[in-house]
């Protein structure tokens, strides 16, 4: 789970209709039209093409072009990708493929030139070249070209090598013919542009997620990355014959949990060009994994293929359940969120002409490939349990107990709705509320302890902050089923105040505050407190972390004065400059404990003012990292949190004992 700096600069605004108006300018006729050349478009709104600036559009266009040689990997013409982060910050990718036609394009201009400068320009609009692809509006070279400050690249094709340079999206060098070569595929190498992009940064374990992934997706390929940026380098070879069945094997083991069954239930099936592949394995966690892709496209937002697959799993489980009398003729059937309690699922689906919703690609809209999932799940995993009776069974007990959870967490949620607690219309007694009602321009601070509570109750903004005060320990919901989450006293409140209900009952649109910012002491218990709650909303309001609602408040370590001069350090390094600026003799590094020791007024000024405070946004980078980190620092097993922990020891900074 990454969190990203925010800092805000200025007061929440008084009313965000001001926000909008739009003041009455001179000047404005025809002179005003700009026609963007080239790809200066690109340049110039960047995050329309790669998403954002940050650390994420900086990997965005790695992606690119590995994805690229991808397809030529799908297309049968590549089995190795090599990736390596150089010391002088640029990165390179090299494939054995087909490489780019290398003749002069109709345009005019060599056929690689207008790939890397010609915005939806590439060969996957039809044709022969790609049947298959994940690139669909060829804009992807371009883009990392223009957002480059500078890219080169090696083109062998047909025994010969052709070389060209750009800088800013625009030809250094021209393109030449180098001679003949035994090689073939294409070799790329940029360095980013710093006018564009807050950092320049590569993170290695960020790209070795996503190309694991890649290379499970497609059996047989490799994808070998190396970084040359420290003393040594590191390499990963990534290559997994054993596809997705691997890639479920890989999630379960990274989950420290134990398997319901022992062997992967793998499904395939073909109909012309086009493929469906499903492997599951079930486990005894109480969530579910059911990661869906398109042309090796992440699909998280589902679409068609995961509602194919998630029907014909309910139904198989049920049909076998009446057939062998599991499930007697009195008992209700088994939903779809039973029968995928503790399922790791992969479901991938290649075809031809794929239709995506949203511009993130975040969805798969093609029709058939729903009715092609079905089909394959319905028969044969109906098959497979026909043959393995054991491991069905072992399926529907899991089932069953799932039921019979989800029938306790409907009487504990029932009976707190008839007590008013989630009636909607009630708010926590202990909730200190805010002024304002819309939504998009409120704050609730989930504050550790009542001494810190207050603190921030006298010292908050109330138009338009609201305060809880977080009483007791938190459940881990990690090892908890949903009907001790709609028990437990301490996380009522909170589900009571965010408005959203959680489970099935999750309704975004029913937010009551727009940030909910988590606010707990700069010490372990703190850092506790915050993993727990942290833990509940990814397992049960992950749609809150994904929309950018979670921050995390960021007080002071230090308050470091002298006479009447204060600082608020909030870090050792700021401590020490702070100490060094105000003259170091009779200076005095306070250490905070807790929130509770600041006043009102310190709380305010350090933690809550808005044109002052620093927040960190809670994202979801890596869902299968997020997913691994929770298993292993909140679930059962001990001894991989205590490898982690003798592992990662030597990175802890501000620990006190």
């Amino acid at each position: 789970m990454a969190e990203n700096i925010i800092e805000n600069g200025s007061e929440m605004p008084e009313d965000a209709a001001s926000e909008n108006r739009v003041k009455k300018t001179e000047g404005y006729d025809e002179s005003q039209i700009q026609v963007l050349e080239g790809l200066e478009a690109v340049r110039k709104r960047p995050g329309m093409y790669i998403g954002s600036t940050s650390e994420r559009g900086l990997h965005h266009l790695v992606y690119e072009i590995v994805d690229n040689s991808i397809d030529e990997a799908v297309a049968g013409a590549c089995d190795t990708i090599k990736v390596i982060l150089h010391k002088d910050g640029s990165i390179s990718v090299k494939d054995n493929g087909r490489g780019i036609p290398a003749h002069i394009h109709k345009t005019g201009k060599p056929t690689p030139e207008v790939v890397f400068t010609v915005l939806h320009a590439g060969g996957k609009f039809g044709g022969s070249g790609y049947v298959i692809s994940g690139g669909l509006h060829g804009v992807g070279a371009s883009v990392v070209n223009a957002l480059s400050e500078w890219l080169e690249y090696e083109d062998c094709r047909d025994g010969m090598k052709y070389t060209q340079r750009f800088e800013r999206g625009r030809v250094a060098r021209e393109y030449k013919c180098e001679g003949a070569t035994e090689e073939h595929g294409l070799y790329v190498r940029f360095y980013p542009d710093s006018k564009i992009f807050e950092t320049l940064e590569f993170d290695y374990q960020t790209l070795l997620n996503r190309f694991r992934e890649q290379a499970f997706l497609n059996a047989g390929v490799r994808i070998i990355l190396t970084d040359e940026r420290g003393e040594e380098p590191v390499t990963d070879d990534l290559c997994y014959e054993g596809g997705i069945t691997s890639f479920v094997s890989y999630l379960n083991t990274i989950k420290h949990c134990e398997v319901i069954h022992p062997s992967v239930i793998y499904m395939k099936a073909q109909n012309g060009v086009n493929t469906a592949e499903v492997a599951i394995q079930y486990n005894d966690t109480y969530v579910d994994t059911v990661m869906t892709f398109a042309n090796n496209i992440n699909t998280i937002e589902g679409g068609t293929h995961e509602t194919g697959f998630k029907t014909a799993l309910t139904k198989v489980v049920n049909d076998y359940g009446r057939k062998y009398g599991i499930l007697k003729d009195s008992d209700k059937n088994l939903t779809g969120d039973d029968t995928r309690e503790g399922i790791c699922a992969i479901v991938s689906v290649k075809l031809q002409d794929a239709q995506f919703e949203g511009q993130t690609k975040g969805k798969l809209g093609n029709s058939e490939m729903r009715a092609m999932v079905n089909n394959l799940v319905e028969t044969k995993l109906a098959e497979y349990f026909e043959e393995n009776p054991s491991v069905a069974r072992a399926i529907l007990d899991k089932t069953l107990a799932a039921a019979r959870a989800r029938e306790a967490a409907r009487k504990a949620r029932d009976l707190t709705r008839r007590k008013g607690v989630l009636d909607g219309a009630s708010l926590p007694g202990k909730l200190w509320d805010c002024q304002e009602r819309r939504a998009e321009l409120t704050e609730l601070y989930l504050v550790e302890g009542n001494s810190a509570g207050g603190s921030a109750k006298d010292g908050r903004n109330s138009r338009f902050q609201a305060i809880l005060p977080l009483r007791g320990k938190v459940l881990n919901v990690e090892k908890s089923r949903l009907d001790k989450v709609y028990s437990n006293q301490q996380l009522i409140p909170i589900i009571q105040a965010i408005g959203c209900g959680i489970g099935e009952e999750f309704d975004l649109a029913k937010l009551r505050y727009g940030k909910i910012i988590i606010m707990a002491d700069a010490d372990v218990d703190g850092s506790h407190i915050q993993i727990l709650l942290l833990t509940f909303f990814f397992r049960h309001m992950k749609k809150l972390i994904e929309e950018g609602h979670i921050y995390l408040a960021m007080p002071p370590l230090y308050k470091v004065f002298k006479g009447k001069q204060e600082r608020y350090a909030f870090s050792d390094e700021e401590r020490d400059e702070y100490i060094r600026e105000l003259g170091g003799e009779r200076v005095e590094a306070s250490r905070y404990k807790g929130l509770g020791e600041m006043n009102p007024e310190q709380l305010w000024e350090t933690t809550m003012d808005p044109a002052r405070r620093t927040l960190k946004l809670v994202t979801i980078e890596d869902a299968i990292r997020c997913d691994e980190i929770f298993s292993l620092l909140m679930g059962d097993k001990v001894e991989p949190r205590r490898e982690f922990i003798e592992q990662n020891a030597q990175f802890v900074s501000n620990l006190d004992i």
